[in-house]
């Protein structure tokens, strides 16, 4: 016997109509590049949202075309968020912090044939416009003020050609909606294709109260760019319940960012680890320059977030920290580190393991772990294995084909995160797989030394890597930023060290650099480090 439920797409036509219907004097804020701040309304938004599908289809842009973007965080990005799926193109974010040859690389890839680009950012374009042969039309943003250049189109011009209603087609909510590709840090970028459904599905997971618990009542701060794996799907849940929206633009240096966080009242903000450290940082100089008591909740995702930055936050500042973990691969919202019934009776060093730890699965997303042959291992809190995840926002392959090693016969994606699982099922990452030191057979796990350095005093930034060892094979080393006016000698950091680990974890040796090297999406890339400092074991035999 089937169900006698209405046949209803989860499609994103449906939030241009609620939010034209229930929402329209919602605020939408942009700083745009001179720092000056632009608001819009969702109303308006949905309005012009049509007026970029009239124009895009006037164009040429058929269903299923890609239709690249290379733009900061604001209002006409948000309007390709909606528009290019509900007309039944692909939207594909481009991050416009990789190098030209691999942002060119990857729209060839897509094979592209608009791109909406910031008119702040065509420098950038302008380096590999000519590799991508299938672009047809460029649409640029005047979010600099000023013309737009010879062979391009300016966005508000052909907005303004347009009416402000879109007859939108019924789609397949099996229809992809958008293109985001990895970082690439062990290989090409690979393409993850979003549908409709798994949007839908993962923005209104994200609304839930154990997972982002974002709601009408909210002012969100999505830090995390629109280009990094559709800013974990923040502005799509954001728009889904009616929440103020506040776009930062180019501007994320903690100043900036905090300053932003005041004057809007903003309630929820996501980004990376390397963003909070030194929004922390900030306000450990001057805790009352800024009031950030609307401040509900601060996500921290993309890189595990050390507990002395959650513990820093919270007693110094009385500011909470959700920490998150998510892929690309998976829309990105995966697990979330909240407490769970009973939990808040445990001492608070427990409580903190918890918080710290990467959390347990959201709703519909699962969780295992298994060892190098594949075999699923026990959930004891203490063996380690790599995470393997599905659910109905998590890729089940890659666009062109590619690396189909990822994904396990039984329906699985390989995530390449070396982790302990625990009864109640908190995830706790230990490495990435590419990472993870292997010391004379025995793991060591970066990430763990790499939190206890960062409790240190001295200590703002460290990143944990291993470097060759003629005995060993590999030893760690220990890459470190000093906070202001701060140092330790390599003894000190190995005596606060020693409190918590076996000798044999302990840094072989520690090098102090100025800023620790970062991947395009501001997660450490120790790689650069493992070409620069790996045989500095070898040059001191």
């Amino acid at each position: 016997m089937l169900g006698r439920m209405m046949s209803f797409p989860l499609t994103l036509t449906h939030f241009l109509s609620r939010a034209a219907a229930l929402f329209p004097d919602t605020e939408i804020v942009a700083v745009r590049p001179n720092k000056t701040l632009h608001r819009t309304t969702y109303g308006a938004t949905v309005a012009r949202a049509a007026r970029l599908a009239n124009a895009l289809t006037r164009l040429g842009v058929k269903p299923g075309d890609r239709v690249a973007t290379l733009c900061w965080n604001h209002e006409a990005h948000l309007e390709a968020y909606l528009a290019v799926p509900a007309m039944c193109a692909v939207v594909h974010t481009l991050n416009l912090r990789l190098h030209p040859s691999e942002i060119a690389y990857i729209a060839r890839h897509a094979e592209d044939t608009v791109i909406i680009v910031d008119q702040s950012l065509l420098g950038l374009f302008e380096k590999f416009r000519a590799e991508v042969p299938s672009l047809r039309h460029v649409l640029v943003v005047p979010d600099a003020g000023g013309p737009a250049p010879e062979g391009t189109l300016d966005y508000e011009r052909e907005l303004a050609k347009e009416r402000d209603t879109f007859d939108y087609p019924t789609l397949s909510e099996d229809q992809a909606a958008m293109i985001c590709y990895t970082s690439g840090t062990t290989g090409n970028p690979k393409g993850v294709v979003y549908s409709h459904r798994s949007t839908v599905l993962h923005a209104m997971a994200a609304c839930m109260a154990d997972a982002l618990g974002v709601s009408e009542s909210d002012n969100i701060l999505p830090v995390v760019p629109m280009f990094h794996a559709a800013a974990w799907g923040v502005p799509y849940a954001g728009f889904l319940s009616g929440a103020k929206l506040v776009m930062p633009g180019p501007h994320l240096d903690p100043a900036s960012l905090v300053a932003l966080m005041a004057s809007e009242r903003v309630t929820l903000a996501a980004g990376v680890p390397t963003i909070w450290i030194g929004i922390l940082a900030l306000l450990d100089k001057d805790p009352k320059a800024h009031d950030l008591s609307s401040v509900r909740s601060m996500v921290i995702g993309g890189s595990a977030a050390p507990p002395s930055l959650i513990t820093g936050f919270a007693e110094r500042h009385g500011l909470h920290v959700t920490h998150a973990w998510g892929m690309t691969e998976t829309n990105p919202l995966g697990t979330l580190a909240r407490l769970r019934r009973g939990m808040t009776a445990l001492p608070a060093e427990a409580q903190l393991e918890k918080r710290a730890s990467q959390g347990y699965a959201v709703p519909f997303v699962e969780t295992r772990h298994v060892d190098e042959a594949g075999k699923v291992l026990p959930r004891d809190g203490a063996t380690m294995g790599e995470l393997e995840v599905r659910g109905p926002w998590v890729a089940a392959s890659y666009f062109g084909g590619e690396g189909a090693d990822r994904f396990t016969s039984d329906g699985w994606f390989k995530t390449g995160d070396v982790v302990t699982l625990d009864l109640h099922g908190y995830v706790k990452i230990t490495d990435r797989s590419k990472d993870v030191i292997k010391s004379g057979g025995e793991w060591i796990s970066s990430v763990a030394l790499e939190n206890a350095l960062m409790s240190h005093p001295a200590v703002l930034e460290a990143a944990v890597f291993a470097g060759r060892h003629e005995k060993w094979d590999e030893r760690p080393i220990a890459a470190v930023v000093w906070r202001e006016g701060k140092s330790a000698t390599d003894e000190e950091l190995t005596a606060h060290l020693a409190k918590h680990f076996a000798k044999y974890w302990l840094p072989d040796a520690y090098v102090a650099v100025a800023q620790v090297p970062r991947t395009s999406t501001g997660k450490f890339l120790k790689s650069k480090l493992r070409e620069q400092y790996g045989d500095l074991l070898l040059s001191k035999k």
